[in-house]
Formats: structure tokens, C-alpha cells, sequence
């Protein structure tokens, strides 16, 4: 059972009423401590499931109060070990089938979620030395036809983070965020399509060896891969899995299209190079298909019902605009006798 610690700074006046604001929650333990300038800390020991209804109870209450500040904290062990919740019948009281429980969500909270897409989407110095590493390494394997090399390039995964950021821009509306990780995606496809142009022209890259051709050819596998992937690359941030290991199933449809596609235009194979371009916009476009639906489906909504009614809007032009795309490019590809 995965824990989270909440911090919560309150005035002392209105630390009492805690207890009775998150009863319905069931924490595992609340502690209040008196600091300094009147005002009181209390912990809240909860699990997962629960954090982002107690933090979207304690937003509501309190962010009109002078000094209100929550922190979340992960825990990695808590003893005595919090016991699994036992579901038994009450003997005196009648069953009152109208008020059915509040289901808990099966993943991190909405605000902790943010944090770590927001992180993984940003520009530094640390993402284009894993854009070029990982572009060098996609573009020997491709050039050696070893898939293991490959799939030591797809380790790396720098462009999972810029993805997943979109598709939770998108799904909750928020133009700031869509704005920085359609930028920060920008500059990682464009820094590794330069390189890849480059060792295309310098190793003379041919559409005849069989690890590049097949990715110069689109199909109906091509984009079940990619839908699978951007699911994946959801998922991973919002159960908290491993974002290295699920980050290979969206390199696997991003990245080695991407330098396939420059090496053959770097080798001055146009037409070849073409087909490679239209399986990364057909990949790009499901991988960010496939997260958004995935958010949806976690239940990752704004807080606010203005927010909410943004956010809405937002993913349905969002998902028109992807469906729309990907049939326009599913029709060049019949047209053009793609397989």
C-alpha cells in the first residue's frame, strides 16, 4: 500500500478543524504541532487513493487563508505498517444503497502528477545531451541493423516527458504547459533530425538494410504500437511505474523514425525518407491520441468547475484535431499504397 505525507500550515485557530474535514478519507494518522508566528503544522498520513481528494478538501477550505501551504511528501515506509482496509457489514446500520462509497482513484494525485510531467518536459542541458545520445546510439544500431542497439537508444527515452506533458496540457486545459512541452518536443525532434541528417550524409544510411526499412513503411501494427505507447507513457506517471522502462515502448515510436527519416535524408534517399516521415507524424499523433483518452480515463480533471468546463473544451477540440490528422494521413498512406 503506497503512502503519502501531507504537510499542512495553517493559523492555530483553524487547526481543530482537520480531524472532522477528512474523516470521510480515513487518514492513517494526523499530528498537529504549534510553530513559530501562530501558526500549526499537521501531518496527515494517508494512502495514495486518497491524496488528491484531502488536497482538493484542503484548497477549497483554506486557499483564502493568510499563510495556507500544503506539502506532499512520498513515504517509503511507515511502522507499524498501516493494516489493508476490511470492507464488513455493520450489524447496526442499515445498508443505504442511494449513498454508494467514493470510489478512490487508483493512481498518484492530480498535483503530484503535474510536478513530474512538469519536470520531465522542461529544456536543459541534460535533455539535448540525452536527445544527441540517444540519436547516435538509434542511428548505429539502425546503420549496424542490431535491435539491441536500438533498444539501448530507446533507454534513454528523453521524449517521453515533452509527450506526456502535452497530452496532460491538453486534458486539463492548461495553454502555459501545452506551450512549454510543444516547445521543449520541438527542439529535441529538431536537435536529433540535425544530427541524424549528419551521420546520414557522413555513413551514406541505405533504405535496403532491414532495420531502416522497416520503418519506412506504415500499417495498422504501426499504429496499434504507437496507441499502446502513449498509453504506456501515461500510465507510467500516473501508477508511478517505472517512466524509464515504459519510456521504451514511446521511443520505440518516436525516435527511430525520427532518425531513420534523417539519415535517409541526410543520404539524399527523398522518396524513402518521406515514408519515414509520415510514420513519425502518424506515431506522434496516437501517442498523444492515446495519452490524452488515458488521462480521461484516469480521471485527472481540474479542480474548479471553470477550469473544468476549459479543460473540456480543450480535450474535444484536441482529440478532433488527432483523429482528424491521423485519418487525413491514414488516407495518403491508402492513396500512396502504404501497407
Amino acid at each position: 500500500m503506497a503512502l503519502r505525507l501531507i504537510e499542512l500550515i495553517l493559523p492555530e485557530e483553524r487547526g481543530e478543524e482537520i480531524s472532522e474535514l477528512i474523516k470521510e478519507h480515513e487518514p492513517l494518522g494526523i499530528w498537529n504541532e504549534t510553530i513559530a508566528e501562530g501558526k500549526m503544522l499537521i501531518h496527515v498520513l494517508l494512502t495514495t487513493e486518497a491524496t488528491e481528494a484531502v488536497m482538493d478538501v484542503f484548497e477549497k477550505r483554506f486557499s483564502g487563508v493568510d499563510g495556507f501551504r500544503v506539502i506532499l511528501l512520498p513515504v517509503e515506509a511507515s511502522l507499524p505498517r498501516p493494516e489493508s482496509p476490511e470492507k464488513k457489514p455493520s450489524q447496526q446500520e442499515e445498508p443505504q444503497p442511494e449513498q454508494p462509497p467514493e470510489e478512490k482513484v487508483e493512481r498518484i494525485s492530480r498535483e503530484e502528477l503535474y510536478q513530474d510531467v512538469v519536470d520531465a518536459s522542461r529544456i536543459s542541458k541534460v535533455y539535448f545531451v540525452m536527445i544527441f545520445l540517444s540519436t547516435v546510439v538509434a542511428a548505429i544500431g539502425l546503420l549496424e541493423n542490431s535491435v539491441t542497439i536500438i533498444i539501448g537508444a530507446m533507454v534513454i527515452a528523453p521524449l517521453l516527458g515533452p509527450n506526456v506533458a502535452f497530452s496532460l496540457a491538453t486534458t486539463l486545459g492548461d495553454i502555459e504547459l501545452a506551450r512549454n512541452s510543444l516547445r521543449t518536443n520541438i527542439a529535441g525532434i529538431l536537435l536529433s533530425l540535425v544530427f541524424s541528417v549528419m551521420l546520414g550524409f557522413i555513413f551514406k544510411a541505405s533504405p535496403d538494410v532491414p532495420q531502416i526499412a522497416l520503418r519506412i513503411h506504415v500499417g495498422i501494427p504501426s499504429i496499434l504500437l504507437a496507441l499502446a505507447s502513449g498509453s504506456a507513457g501515461a500510465l507510467a506517471f500516473t501508477t508511478g511505474v517505472s517512466a524509464a522502462l515504459i519510456g521504451v515502448m514511446v521511443a520505440v515510436a518516436l525516435l527511430p523514425p525520427l532518425v531513420t527519416f534523417g539519415m535517409l535524408l541526410g543520404a539524399g534517399h527523398i522518396y524513402n525518407a518521406l515514408g519515414a516521415l509520415i510514420l513519425l507524424f502518424v506515431n506522434i499523433i496516437c501517442v498523444n491520441l492515446a495519452g490524452v483518452v488515458t488521462f480521461l480515463l484516469q480521471g485527472i480533471r481540474p479542480l474548479t468547475w471553470w477550469e473544468k468546463d476549459k479543460a473540456k473544451r480543450a480535450t474535444r477540440i484536441a482529440i478532433f484535431l488527432w483523429v482528424s490528422l491521423l485519418a487525413i494521413l491514414m488516407a495518403v498512406i491508402l492513396i500512396f499504397g502504404g501497407r
